[in-house]
């Protein structure tokens, strides 16, 4: 069972939190994540425990526990929802497809106002 362990101090390691959860079973693998860039940890990570009924008793005991000051959060880890490609397609005068776009980058494709043909001053015959 793949456990979600939030509100973690910022100070505790992997050993720390091996060492807290290892009292209730059998730890396959485990990961505090870390801010890329500082590597300093985000206050989060995930245990894999062996055995599911090891887990619900670590789950079940630590739940709101206070470990090194701060009172810790323990649900079962959900799948991460798959990463799905931005928008796509479109029409734009004069090419064809559209802007793909990626995750968090927005729609892409589509038109633009003046390419629907409507009457706009600044945009009147620019393109021909």
């Amino acid at each position: 069972m793949n456990l979600y362990v939030g509100n973690l101090s910022w100070t505790m390691t992997e050993d720390d939190l091996r060492n807290l959860f290892e009292q209730y079973g059998t730890v396959n693998s485990l990961k505090i994540v870390k801010d890329r860039e500082t590597g300093r940890s985000k206050g989060f990570g995930f245990v894999e425990m062996e055995n599911d009924s090891e887990a619900q008793n670590a789950l079940s005991s630590l739940y709101d526990k206070e470990i090194l000051g701060r009172k810790i959060v323990i649900n079962e880890a959900q799948e991460r929802p798959a990463k799905s490609g931005g928008g796509g397609g479109g029409f734009k005068k004069r090419s064809f497809g559209g802007g793909g776009g990626g995750y968090n980058k927005g729609g892409g494709g589509g038109y633009r106002d003046r390419d629907r043909g409507g009457y706009n001053k600044r945009d009147y015959n620019s393109e021909y």
